[in-house]
């Protein structure tokens, strides 16, 4: 079983006992799935140890959000977590946010205004606001991110870039077997929605297949999927450039990234994929 850590104070004290040792971290807000076992794995493959964080950030829910409904679990992630990892920091917002020791506010600028920073002003700022106090704390030489929240993996990648450190491993998104991609979120689904929700997997899918016939044909036929299920509520879906997160025009030929947000019920989906344009 991995071991409970609750302080910076006391991360420091385990960080002490494994010097030149290869430190690998995977942030996360607990309510943990297999998805993140998957991070957790792959941390555990590229380096001596693993620190798990499970931490429900304040400063990236904004006014009307799931905050106070967001599940704590922790009882069940460390079961589910095992010997996966060496340690689990597990912190109260005074150990992160020290009132005598605030951290300083991490702009995601221009980068973090589109798509999931339109519909939620600030979250960009507060996760990375808290990704960067928790590089400090833990001072990992790679962290591994999980592919499905694409604009977040960005910005991430851009501030350790900022900062130096760490390596970002980036881990492709998890699905269950009828596609949807694996989110803490989907408990949230009433069985009506949850079979819904695999219009946006198809989604996906009808971008990859129909990406030879250009960018807006294949964009259109990825919305139509969605706009043919009643329930969807579709929120963007687009194909950004990798370098700076912007829509691609239809001259563009390489590498996107496709992403995808739906609301079913109250419920917000995401998903991404790699598309290449011939």
């Amino acid at each position: 079983m991995a071991e409970l850590v609750t302080t910076a104070a006391k991360l420091d004290a385990w960080r002490a006992t494994i010097p030149g040792k290869r430190v690998a971290f995977v942030p996360t807000m607990g309510a943990l799935h297999e998805g993140h076992i998957r991070l957790v794995e792959r941390a555990a493959e590229i380096a001596d140890a693993v620190v798990v964080s499970i931490f429900v950030n304040p400063t990236q829910f904004g006014k009307g959000e799931d905050f106070e409904r967001y599940p704590r679990t922790l009882e069940n992630d460390l079961a589910l977590l095992g010997d996966l990892a060496d340690v689990v920091y597990a912190p109260s917002v005074e150990d992160v946010y020290p009132p005598d020791d605030p951290p300083v506010v991490t702009s995601a600028g221009p980068a973090g205004a589109g798509f999931e920073g339109a519909s939620r002003p600030g979250h960009f700022d507060g996760m990375l606001t808290v990704v960067n106090r928790l590089f400090d704390i833990v001072r990992p030489d790679v962290a591994v991110f999980g592919q499905k929240d694409a604009q977040q993996v960005f910005l991430v990648k851009r501030l350790a870039a900022e900062r130096g450190s760490p390596e970002i491993d980036v881990v492709r998104t998890v699905r269950e077997d009828d596609g949807l991609a694996r989110s803490s979120r989907n408990r949230y689904l009433s069985a009506e929605d949850r079979a819904a929700a695999v219009a946006v997997p198809a989604a996906v899918w009808a971008v990859a297949r129909d990406i030879e016939a250009g960018v807006s044909a294949a964009l259109a036929s990825g919305r139509a999927v969605l706009a043919s299920q009643p329930l969807a509520r579709l929120d963007y879906l687009e194909l950004v450039s990798p370098t700076d997160f912007t829509p691609v025009g239809e001259d563009f030929h390489g590498v996107a990234t496709l992403v995808v947000a739906a609301r079913f019920g109250n419920t917000r989906l995401l998903d991404t994929e790699t598309i290449t344009v011939p």
